[in-house]
């Protein structure tokens, strides 16, 4: 982790999708309390799941693309820390 921030133009999005996706999963869990159809609610974590995942790609997508990109510049100079980071972000796949 870092002690500045990174941000990039697709994280306000991402967060946008995981706010949507937290308010589906109160939902859900309200559903369970009352009682509701196993199907409605496993349709429903279904839908959670998927914008949650959705997300990650985006994020780990947009970490190739741009952050990834200013790595290979040091590697150029002798730096393995792009192939390390590489290593890192991708066991998230």
């Amino acid at each position: 982790m870092t002690d500045h921030p990174h941000l990039h133009e697709s994280h306000a999005d991402i967060a946008k999708r995981l706010k949507r996706a937290r308010g589906h999963l109160d939902s859900i869990v309200t559903m369970i309390e009352a009682g509701r159809a196993c199907t409605d609610i496993a349709q429903q974590l279904h839908a959670v799941e998927k914008a949650v995942c959705q997300a990650k790609r985006t994020l780990i997508q947009d970490h190739i693309d741009h952050c990834l990109e200013h790595s290979l510049d040091a590697a150029r100079k002798g730096s393995r820390d792009s192939l390390e980071e590489f290593r890192q972000i991708t066991k998230y796949l």
